[in-house]
């Protein structure tokens, strides 16, 4: 688990947030929606590049509790799930391209 992880999960315990791991995907996905809702607002809903906003962070920092909580909800260790994807990544781009589409040729 990491740092952050326990963090958080500290922070639910201490307070009684828990959680079930469906509620925890939903917040995620609601936090992800103010997050887009900040970029489309500080861009003018895609009329200007991103004018960049103090709510911003404070979106961002929403979001990653929200995930940091999904994966204690899953017993999931993040750490070792980016470097996996990480690994994923660098298998794609050897085959040169980073995207999924690199994936289906090995089935």
């Amino acid at each position: 688990m990491t740092m952050h992880q326990q963090l958080v999960q500290d922070f639910c315990l201490k307070h009684h947030l828990n959680y079930s791991a469906e509620t925890r995907l939903l917040d995620t996905l609601s936090e992800l929606g103010e997050v887009a809702k900040e970029l489309l607002q500080g861009s003018n809903y895609g009329k200007t590049s991103y004018h960049r906003r103090p709510e911003l962070e404070a979106e961002l920092g929403d979001l990653y509790f929200a995930m940091l909580t999904l994966a204690n909800s899953l017993d999931l260790d993040l750490e070792t799930a980016l470097t996996e994807t990480l690994q994923k990544y660098k298998h794609r781009l050897v085959k040169g391209s980073a995207g999924s589409e690199s994936d289906q040729y090995e089935r």
